[in-house]
């Protein structure tokens, strides 16, 4: 179900839903900005997601993907303004780490090259429950030890689990920073330019792996630039320039030719097929 009011600059959807009022919403952002060196990065946003919503987040390099994932993880703080400042996760408007990763799994490219080292697989898995880098000196519980196989195994990569992640594709080790991210059994997982560096075979793999994570239950919310990204499950799709959301409804009315043009500053043809839609340059 979307949840959300969808709104464009020059659209208005009179029809909008809500979530009952008893319903937690997973994230709540309203009138969110945020500086980064004296630059303004995220321009006044405000978004709602409720559990279970497959979501997607387009926009071009540089329109501030990152940093909303960033202001999520604390990484950036928003600005106290005269105006009404909503920022929840959960309901919460404070979240410590621990509790952020049983609700949001989040898989970024920052991340993946934090985990280029020669670790093997399952360690990488199995350091989730112990937010490291690695096991080291950390000793996992048989409940841990079994949690992390069914992952593994959920994502089809057991057959790499003994292999370093300096010796794995850059899809082979982003599966397994996926399993890492799931063993709290997030409400969703975030997933920041998740096909970036990936070629054809992996890129089919990685959109398989991502579907039967959606049919899990498990919310996901997609942030990138690339149009076949965006898998059939996802429902709702929001595009994002220059720090702001200006576009947001169901999927098939968003993904225009006109506005998908609009948005990356060139005319484009637009196919769909089997749930997927693709574009092509004029």
């Amino acid at each position: 179900m979307v949840t959300a009011m969808y709104r464009c600059e020059k659209i208005m959807n009179p029809n909008c839903c809500h979530p009952p009022p008893d319903q937690k919403r997973l994230l709540e952002f309203k009138n969110i900005t945020v500086f980064k060196d004296n630059r303004k990065v995220l321009d006044s946003l405000s978004l709602s997601l409720s559990q279970g919503e497959h979501v997607a987040i387009l926009g071009p390099n540089g329109s501030g993907k990152s940093s909303f994932i960033k202001t999520i993880t604390r990484e950036y703080y928003p600005v106290i303004q005269d105006t009404d400042i909503v920022f929840r996760i959960w309901g919460m408007g404070v979240w410590d780490v621990s509790t952020l990763r049983s609700l949001l799994g989040i898989v970024s490219n920052d991340l993946q090259n934090t985990f280029t080292r020669e670790i093997t697989g399952r360690d990488v898995v199995v350091s989730g429950f112990f937010n490291s880098v690695g096991l080291y000196r950390c000793r996992p519980t048989p409940a841990m030890e079994k949690k992390a196989y069914d992952v593994i195994r959920f994502l089809g990569i057991g057959h790499l689990e003994d292999r370093e992640m300096t010796r794995m594709s850059t899809g082979e080790a982003r599966r397994f920073l996926i399993a890492r991210a799931l063993i709290h059994d997030p409400k969703a997982l975030i997933l920041d330019e998740p096909t970036n560096s990936l070629d054809m075979h992996a890129l089919h793999t990685f959109r398989k792996t991502l579907r039967n994570i959606a049919r899990s239950g498990t919310g996901i919310i997609l942030i990138t630039h690339n149009l076949q990204d965006i898998i059939p499950e996802i429902s709702r799709v929001i595009l994002m320039r220059d720090g702001k959301f200006y576009c947001d409804g169901p999927k098939a009315e968003i993904l225009t030719e006109e506005r998908i043009g609009d948005l990356f500053s060139i005319p484009v043809q637009i196919r769909e097929e089997q749930g997927y839609y693709y574009t092509v340059g004029d």
